[in-house]
C-alpha cells in the first residue's frame, strides 16, 4: 500500500458507489479523465483489477468487491481522524467525565444527558457512579468534570444548578416487623432489626450520618437498587428514594414506616462543578443545557 493516495481511493470508492466514471466525476466535482486516471493508477499500484469495464456500466470484479469493502472502512477512519484532529485543534473535549451520585433519579438524569450528547457525537461520555461523599471527592480531586448529586450550597469551591427534589422514605417488607410494633415506630424499636446502608465510595469517607440508627444491626450495599432487593426479600429495612419504589408502595410489596420518630427526608439533586477550575467548550455547553433544563420531574 506504499504510495497509495487517498485521492485515488476516494475516486475508486465513488466509481464503485455511483456505477460509472461520469457519475463519480460529478459527485467528486472532478473531470472524467482525472477519475479514470486515479483508478487506473490505484490498480497498477495494487497489482489488482478492481473494475470490469466491459459493459455499459462499470462493475466491480470479485477482487474489487472485497477491496472496496476494506477501502470504505479505511476512508471512514480517515474522516473520523480528520474530525478528531479538528476537535483537538478547537480545544473541544474528546471525553467528558460525569459522575452520578446515589441520590439521583437515574431516568431523568440520563434523559438530560441523552438529549445533550445526541448533538455531540464527537465527545464521548465517561459516566461513573459514586455514593455518599464519593461524587464531590471526585470533583475536588480533578477526576470528574461534573457530578449529579446533593452538594453543600455554602461550599465556596462548588457551583450548582438545582434540578429536582428526591424524597427518601423509610420502608420495610410486609411481615418484617412483629405485629406488636406500632405504626409510629421509634428508633429504639428498630434497633434490633437489620438496617441496610450504602457504602461510601470516597477514599476519605465523610463522618456524616445518613439515617443510621446508633447501635442497630446493619448491612452495607453499593447502591439503592441492591438495597431495594434486600428489603423486598425481608433481609433489612432502610430509606429508599420514592422514585425507585413508587410501584412497590402502591401494590403493598413495601410499607412505609415514616412517622414522627423516623421521618423521611428530602434531598435536592443538583448538577455540581468546580468553581475554581476552567471548563472546556463542551462542558460549558452541557452546563447551559442543564441550566435551561432546571426543574426535572423528580
Amino acid at each position: 500500500m506504499d504510495g497509495v493516495k487517498l485521492h485515488d481511493l476516494r475516486c475508486f470508492d465513488a466509481v464503485a458507489t455511483q456505477g460509472s466514471f461520469q457519475a463519480a466525476a460529478k459527485a467528486l466535482h472532478r473531470t472524467h479523465p482525472s477519475v479514470f486516471a486515479a483508478v487506473a493508477r490505484l490498480e497498477e499500484q495494487l497489482g489488482l483489477t478492481l473494475l470490469d469495464r466491459g459493459g455499459y456500466r462499470v462493475n466491480l470484479t470479485e477482487q474489487g468487491r472485497l477491496f472496496h469493502r476494506r477501502a470504505q472502512l479505511a476512508l471512514r477512519e480517515v474522516e473520523h481522524l480528520k474530525d478528531y484532529a479538528g476537535q483537538l485543534a478547537s480545544g473541544e473535549e474528546t471525553v467528558l467525565r460525569v459522575v452520578m451520585g446515589d441520590v439521583c433519579p437515574r431516568p431523568s438524569i440520563l434523559g438530560l444527558l441523552s438529549r445533550f450528547f445526541a448533538g455531540r457525537p464527537r465527545t464521548r461520555l465517561h459516566l461513573d457512579y459514586e455514593a455518599i461523599s464519593g461524587p464531590v471527592e471526585r470533583l475536588m480531586d480533578g477526576e470528574a468534570d461534573l457530578a449529579f448529586h446533593r452538594a453543600n450550597p455554602s461550599d465556596p469551591h462548588l457551583e450548582r444548578i438545582d434540578l429536582c427534589e428526591v424524597a427518601f422514605v423509610p420502608v420495610v417488607a410486609p411481615g418484617f416487623l412483629p405485629s406488636d410494633v406500632g405504626h409510629d415506630v421509634t428508633p429504639e424499636a428498630m434497633r434490633p432489626f437489620t438496617q441496610c446502608v450504602i457504602r461510601d465510595t470516597a477514599r476519605r469517607p465523610s463522618s456524616e450520618n445518613f439515617f443510621v440508627i446508633d447501635g442497630a444491626h446493619s448491612c452495607s450495599v453499593p447502591d439503592h437498587m441492591m438495597k431495594k432487593e434486600l428489603i423486598l426479600h425481608g433481609l433489612a429495612w432502610a430509606h429508599l428514594p420514592e422514585w425507585l419504589i413508587g410501584d412497590e408502595l402502591r401494590d403493598g410489596r413495601l410499607i412505609s414506616i415514616a412517622g414522627r420518630h423516623i421521618p423521611g427526608r428530602t434531598e435536592t439533586v443538583a448538577a455540581v462543578r468546580r468553581r475554581d477550575k476552567p471548563h472546556g467548550p463542551v462542558a460549558e455547553a452541557l452546563w447551559r443545557h442543564l441550566r435551561d433544563s432546571e426543574a426535572l420531574a423528580g
